[in-house]
C-alpha cells in the first residue's frame, strides 16, 4: 500500500472532477426490470442472534421468496477485536431453526462468495487503490491518541464528535516524510460537500448532508481490515444485491455509502430502511436482555413460527394484522410498500398465546404430530429419567393421547413436563389417610368410580365421564360433587389442582386408574 500511495497520491489536490460533480445530480437508484433480486443479511458475528436479527433476516427473507430471488446471508467480521466464539455458527444455525435459511452462506457457500469478510480483504484492497487513483480517498496518519484528544474536545464543547480533516490536504512532500515512518497509514475517504438525494423504499427521499457533520470517514484501517462503509458497498456490489433491507439505524449513512458507489463508477442497489423493533415500553431491545436470543426461546420451547409469527404481528408489512400466520402466509402475504416509519413495539407477554396457536396446529397435522410425539418422549426421559415407575408411559400411543387431549390447553410441549402435568409419568405417593381428609366416604366413593371402569371402562369417554361422575355423589349424605371429584384428583395426581378428572382418566387409561385407586386405599 505505501509503494502504491507513492505513485499515485497528489497531495493537495482536490478529488478532481468526479468528486466536483457527484453533488450535483441525484442518484438513480434504479434497477434493471429484469435483474434477478438478491438480498443479503449481513449481521457481525459480536453476538447471537436476537429477535432484531431476526426480524430483519426475515424481512429480506419474505422479500427474497416473494419476488422469487435470492437470500444471502454475509457475516461482516471485519472487527476482529469484537468478535464472539461460536456467534457465526449460531447465527446461520438458527435461521436454519427458524425455518429462513439462506440459499448463499459461509456454510452453504454459492457462486459470489466467500461469505466472511475477513476472506475478500483484497477486494476492499483494489476498491481503495481505485480511490486513491482518483483522488477520492487520501491516507491519514493521524495517531489513535490524537483522534481520541480530538473527541473529547468536542463533547466537552458539547458538539459532535468529528474529524478535522487535517489529513486531506498534506503536500506530497509531507506525505512521503510520514509514509517513511508509519507505512500502513489508514486510508479516508473525501465526503462532497453536496451529497446525492436518494429515494428509501421505506422512509421516501432523503438527503443527508454528511460532509456538514461529520468528517471524512476512514473506509481501509491500517491494518488491512475496512470499516463497515467501504466493505458493505464493496459487497453488495460483487455479490450483485439489487436490494438492501437494513434497519433505519443506517438510514443517516446511506448518503455516505452512495457517494462510495459514485466514486466507485458502481450503480448502487435500491435502499429500504426498516423501522426498529422495540419492547412493549418503547425501550430499545438489548443484546444484554438474555431472553431476546433466538437460542433462549428455541431451549424454553418456542417454535420458530410462534416467533416469525409474532415479529410481523407487531409491525408492518402485511395487510392486516392476525395471529397464526404461517412462513408460506407470510410470504404471500408481505408488501414491502406497506412497511410503515413507525416502530414495531414487541409485546412478548402474548408469545404463549402465540406458542399455543401454533401448536395445535402442527398437532392436527398427523406427520408433525409424530414428530410432537417423539420430541415429547424425549423431554419425559431427560425429566423424570428413573422417576418413570415403567417405559410404558413412553408408549407412542399413550404419549399421543396425551397431547390430542392437552392441545389446547398447554401453550408449549414443555408444560406437559411441568410438576403440574408429572401425574402423566409418575406415581403419586397418596394414603388413605389423605383421602379421609377429604370425604368420610372414601371407600365408597372408591368402590363406584372401580365399578364404573369394570363396566365399560375401555370405552369411556370425556363426556360420558363427566355425565357418570356427576352421579357419585348421589345418595350419599352430606357429601358434594366438588368434594368427590377433589378426593378423586388427589387420588389421581396427588394435587388438589389440575385438569378435569375426566380428562385425567381418559388421559391415564382405565387400567392406571383402578390401581391408583387401590394403591391409595391400600397405603
Amino acid at each position: 500500500m505505501a509503494v502504491l500511495l507513492r505513485k499515485l497520491l497528489q497531495p493537495g489536490r482536490p478529488p478532481g472532477v468526479l468528486g466536483r460533480s457527484l453533488g450535483r445530480r441525484e442518484a438513480s437508484l434504479g434497477t434493471d426490470s429484469g435483474a434477478a433480486v438478491r438480498v443479503r443479511f449481513a449481521p457481525s458475528p459480536t453476538g447471537f442472534l436476537h429477535l432484531g436479527g431476526l426480524r430483519t433476516a426475515l424481512y429480506n427473507y419474505l422479500f427474497a421468496k416473494k419476488h422469487g430471488g435470492s437470500f444471502i446471508l454475509r457475516l461482516e467480521d471485519t472487527d476482529q477485536t469484537r468478535l464472539v466464539p461460536g456467534a457465526a455458527d449460531n447465527i446461520e444455525h438458527m435461521l436454519e431453526w427458524a425455518g429462513i435459511p439462506p440459499d448463499e452462506s459461509p456454510h452453504r457457500g454459492g457462486p459470489r462468495g466467500p461469505y466472511l469478510q475477513s476472506q475478500r480483504l483484497e477486494l476492499y484492497a483494489q476498491a481503495t487503490e481505485a480511490l486513491l487513483k482518483t483522488g477520492a480517498a487520501y491516507p491519514c496518519f493521524c495517531s489513535s491518541q490524537r483522534l481520541e484528544l480530538l473527541k473529547k474536545e468536542a463533547l466537552r464543547s458539547r458538539q459532535t464528535p468529528r474529524y478535522d480533516n487535517r489529513c486531506r490536504n498534506l503536500s506530497q512532500r509531507q506525505v512521503a516524510e510520514k509514509l517513511a515512518k508509519d507505512p500502513k497509514p489508514a486510508i479516508r475517504f473525501r465526503l462532497e460537500e453536496e451529497a446525492p438525494a436518494f429515494q428509501d423504499l421505506v422512509y421516501g427521499w432523503n438527503r443527508h448532508e454528511v460532509a456538514s457533520v461529520e468528517g471524512d470517514p476512514v473506509i481501509l484501517k491500517s491494518d488491512g481490515f475496512p470499516t463497515y462503509h467501504l466493505a458493505c458497498v464493496v459487497d453488495d456490489h460483487h455479490m450483485g444485491i439489487s436490494h438492501v433491507l437494513r434497519g433505519s439505524e443506517w438510514l443517516v449513512s446511506t448518503s455516505k455509502h452512495l457517494l462510495l458507489y459514485q466514486a466507485l463508477g458502481w450503480p448502487p442497489p435500491r435502499f429500504a430502511h426498516l423501522p426498529l423493533l422495540l419492547n412493549r415500553d418503547g425501550s430499545k431491545l438489548s443484546k444484554r436482555q438474555g431472553d431476546i436470543f433466538l437460542e433462549s426461546f428455541a431451549a424454553a420451547g418456542f417454535l420458530p413460527d410462534a416467533l416469525l409469527d409474532i415479529i410481523t404481528n407487531c409491525g408492518s408489512g402485511f395487510p392486516e394484522n392476525q395471529m397464526g400466520r404461517t412462513l408460506p402466509e407470510l410470504v404471500a402475504q408481505f408488501d414491502l410498500t406497506r412497511i410503515t416509519c413507525h416502530s414495531a413495539l414487541l409485546d412478548l407477554e402474548k408469545l404463549p398465546e402465540f406458542n399455543r396457536l401454533h401448536l395445535r396446529r402442527l398437532v392436527s397435522n398427523e406427520t408433525q404430530r409424530r414428530q410432537l410425539v417423539e420430541k415429547l418422549q424425549l423431554l419425559v426421559e431427560e425429566a423424570f429419567g428413573s422417576q418413570l415407575p415403567d417405559r410404558a408411559v413412553l408408549d407412542p400411543a399413550y404419549v399421543e393421547r396425551i397431547i390430542l387431549l392437552r392441545q389446547g390447553h398447554i401453550c408449549r410441549l414443555q408444560d406437559l413436563v411441568s410438576p403440574a402435568h408429572s401425574f402423566l409419568w409418575t406415581r403419586p405417593t397418596v394414603g388413605r389417610t389423605q383421602l379421609g381428609a377429604i370425604s368420610e366416604q372414601v371407600d365408597v366413593i372408591a368402590k363406584r368410580v372401580l365399578r364404573l371402569l369394570e363396566g365399560s371402562g375401555a370405552s369411556l369417554t370425556q363426556d360420558v365421564l363427566n355425565a357418570e361422575l356427576k352421579k357419585l355423589s348421589e345418595g350419599l349424605p352430606g357429601t358434594k360433587h366438588s368434594n368427590v371429584m377433589k378426593l378423586l384428583r388427589v387420588a389421581l395426581s396427588g394435587q388438589p389442582q389440575g385438569p378435569p378428572v375426566a380428562e385425567m382418566m381418559v388421559s391415564l387409561g382405565p387400567k392406571e386408574v383402578r390401581e391408583r385407586i387401590q394403591k391409595a386405599l391400600s397405603s
